[in-house]
């Protein structure tokens, strides 16, 4: 038995019609077709004989209704065929078992993080059915005058739904869903099954999104089923089984100058090395070095060759970041994705947005309203008894309108993605139900390094080359799966290519990846580490930053804390104790906390502006409990976060709480250096560090960290502040 993958279905496409295409257009007898498995767009189909090959072959790129769909083998029926496909298949698999772990550990544990991103106490409203025969399940208080609990919940959060009150001795039943609507009452959430329990009350978790995981599943099954085409080439160089080759065009000078007009000698090497990339080439971006400013004269220059860009990153923010520089530069692009979560700046040229000007789409509203209206009518009882037929007549009729507002709704969506330069997206985002069979020329993405393999898959199946932005040496993608991240799961396509640009016996004889190495946003000082032990040596700081100060900015005085670019506090010897917190399973440090609130007071003496300080940490336990304090004391503009929520982003002064103090120089997760990369980086004119030289010198790192400190005058002991 073999298994064929079936993607980018109409809605409700019945198993019926699946089988009438696989024996009608796929010339398969009715025999050789076993178990079909539908799920919203897509489906699997159990095949026991015939040729699978040429079945690929008769239905990929097929006009089923208005959609193309894609169709390939399930990677899992190939098992072994590619070993590195088959490790992220099993990272997948580790990682959503961890994901469901870490859920049934935070019910009930209090955490406040969690609590944020939950709803308790809740029952069902009521049930009904959606597009794509999604069960839509409306929960609220059990108390209906009771308004819901503030969340950080939002319309198109991925969630889990699970029991509060499960059956004696049972573990909580759990489901997979989508939130579809959220108001200050009700909360609604999209099902692919009706949750069949006893439970008097319920409660929303945010998750991780099941269907991004599942694309990325297809994504890999198609990787490895390529054969003769432009994607197993592509498929060979990612994996180091063939040379890369640079010798695409370029545009000419004049061309090129224009669009890299600004940029700096590295910025340019960049872009002209990746437009001549074809198959691959990486823009590695160190903090602060513009790695956006060029990738976005790449995709400008890219957008002048006439080529069709697909541009992506791992969260909707980078996506965002990338699109508004476009716009701004004139250039047509559509963004998909889910209204709610993208910028509002962006809200004109989302999908959604675009297509409602359609005409197409205005004439598919009228007949869903119409169809509505005969739907209405058709259920509705009256005195006079209906004609025979006449009911069954008003809902073919009905059926007939929504048929044919699907239609127009796939024309004028194809329209607008035929009308844009460059179409954005982030990585799990990406919708054979909207694509089809879109192939594109060129695919960007941006923020690589914190992208897992399998989700960069997701857009290389429909590219012909890549170019990867990013810094692997700052944070690595998220993994919940210890097993999954000990075993490689950490390892981003761009940070395994890097690493297979540096052995001595790889295949690829020309560098993939080029550095950018002008940053302008630290002081010379604050950059000398970062720069020395990750990027060996090589950042230079533009003038216009290498020697500025809180003092030369209007309006700050010059004191001694405003006039040197970093400080590092030293609490060794002064109990100033870490302590564990177990409601949210993490460490807080409350005299580290005080510290920090007073050297923040002090700026703000001198005449910086609340809002130009952070103040960052890696524990979720402190920036709770700074939170607190900050509000008690009326600092509520103070940028306060994780040192994992702060990538990507600057501020003029930063404050770091280290946080752990203990006697046997336990520094957990302080031991990830490219976490601690991100937080000495986010400061332009002002570092200032808190922690304890005893505990956190018991890595080497940390004491490399220290003796920097000394050479540019920044150490001090706290016993100075007493």
């Amino acid at each position: 038995m073999q298994i064929l993958n079936i993607d980018g279905l109409p809605p409700r496409t019945s198993k019926g019609e699946l089988a009438r295409l696989l024996i009608e257009d796929g010339n398969l007898r009715r025999n050789h077709i076993g178990r079909i498995i539908t799920k919203g767009h897509g489906a699997t189909v159990e095949i026991t004989g015939g040729d699978l090959n040429q079945l690929v072959t008769l239905l990929d790129g097929n006009l089923v209704g208005t959609r193309q769909i894609r169709v390939w083998t399930d990677a899992e029926s190939m098992h072994g065929e590619i070993d590195h496909f088959d490790k992220l298949l099993g990272w997948l698999a580790l990682e959503a078992t961890a994901e469901t772990n870490v859920h049934k550990r935070n019910i009930g544990s209090g955490n406040r993080l969690a609590l944020e991103k939950s709803i308790r106490h809740l029952v069902i409203r009521s049930e009904d059915v959606g597009l794509g025969g999604k069960l839509l399940i409306k929960l609220g208080p059990r108390n209906e005058t009771k308004a819901l609990p503030w969340s950080r919940l939002t319309s198109g959060v991925p969630v889990i739904l699970s029991e509060e009150t499960p059956a004696k001795n049972e573990s909580p039943k759990v489901w997979r869903g989508i939130i579809s609507r959220i108001n200050k009452e009700t909360v609604e959430i999209a099902l692919s099954r009706l949750p069949e329990s006893e439970s008097l009350t319920f409660r929303i978790d945010a998750a991780d999104d099941e269907v991004g995981r599942e694309r990325m599943k297809r994504a890999l099954s198609r990787a490895i089923a390529a054969k003769n085409d432009r994607l197993a080439d592509l498929r060979a160089v990612l994996l180091g089984d063939m040379e890369p080759t640079f010798y695409r065009d370029v545009l000419p000078k004049p061309q090129f100058d224009t669009f890299t007009e600004g940029l700096n000698a590295a910025q340019k090497i960049s872009v002209k090395h990746a437009l001549s990339a074809s198959d691959v080439a990486i823009i590695h971006g160190p903090p602060g070095t513009g790695k956006t400013t060029t990738v976005t004269a790449l995709i400008r220059a890219a957008v002048a060759q006439k080529e069709s860009i697909l541009a992506c990153a791992p969260s909707n923010l980078a996506v965002d970041n990338i699109a508004e520089r476009l716009l701004a530069h004139g250039i047509n692009i559509v963004r998909i994705g889910h209204p709610i979560r993208i910028l509002e700046s962006l809200h004109a040229v989302t999908l959604d947005a675009l297509a409602e000007k359609n005409g197409d789409y205005q004439l598919a509203k009228k007949l869903r309203r119409e169809a509505g209206g005969l739907q209405t009518d058709a259920n509705r009882w009256k005195r006079a008894k209906p004609e025979k037929g006449e009911k069954a007549s008003m809902r073919r009729e009905a059926r007939e309108m929504l048929d044919e507002a699907r239609k127009l709704e796939a024309m004028a969506v194809e329209q607008v993605l035929n009308g844009a330069q460059v179409i954005l997206s982030t990585l799990t985002g990406i919708d054979s139900a909207i694509l089809g069979q879109r192939q594109f020329d060129l695919c960007i993405i941006d923020e690589a390094g914190q992208a897992t393999e399998p989700a960069a898959w997701i857009p290389l199946v429909r590219s012909n080359r890549v170019v990867l932005a990013g810094d692997h040496q700052q944070l690595p993608p998220t993994i919940l799966s210890d097993d999954a991240r000990r075993d490689g799961f950490g390892i981003s396509l761009q940070e395994r290519l890097v690493n297979l640009d540096a052995t001595p016996k790889s295949l690829l004889s020309k560098p993939v990846a080029k550095r950018l190495d002008v940053q302008y946003r630290m002081h010379r000082d604050i950059m000398a580490f970062s720069s020395a032990e990750f990027y060996d040596d090589t950042l230079l700081a533009d003038r216009s930053v290498a020697g500025h100060l809180l003092s030369d900015l209007a309006g700050v005085d010059k004191t001694p804390l405003t006039s040197c670019p970093v400080t590092f506090i030293d609490t060794a010897g002064a109990s100033y104790d870490e302590e564990w917190e177990k409601s949210s399973r993490s460490r807080k440090n409350e005299q580290e906390a005080t510290l920090a609130i007073k050297k923040a007071q002090s700026l703000i003496d001198a005449g910086l502006p609340q809002a130009k300080i952070a103040i960052i940490t890696p524990y979720s336990a402190q920036v709770g409990h700074l939170r607190d304090r900050l509000a008690a004391e009326g600092l509520t503009d103070i940028d306060l976060g994780s040192v994992d929520g702060f990538q990507g982003r600057e501020k003029e002064a930063v404050i770091i709480s280290l946080v752990r103090s203990n006697p046997d120089g336990e520094i957990g997760f302080l031991a990830e250096q490219r976490r601690m990369n991100v937080a000495l980086t986010r400061a332009k004119r002002k570092l200032i560090i808190i922690g304890d030289s005893a505990t956190i010198t018991a890595d080497e790192f940390f004491g490399r960290m220290l003796t920097w400190i000394e050479n540019v005058g920044g150490y001090q002991s706290v016993w100075e502040e007493m």
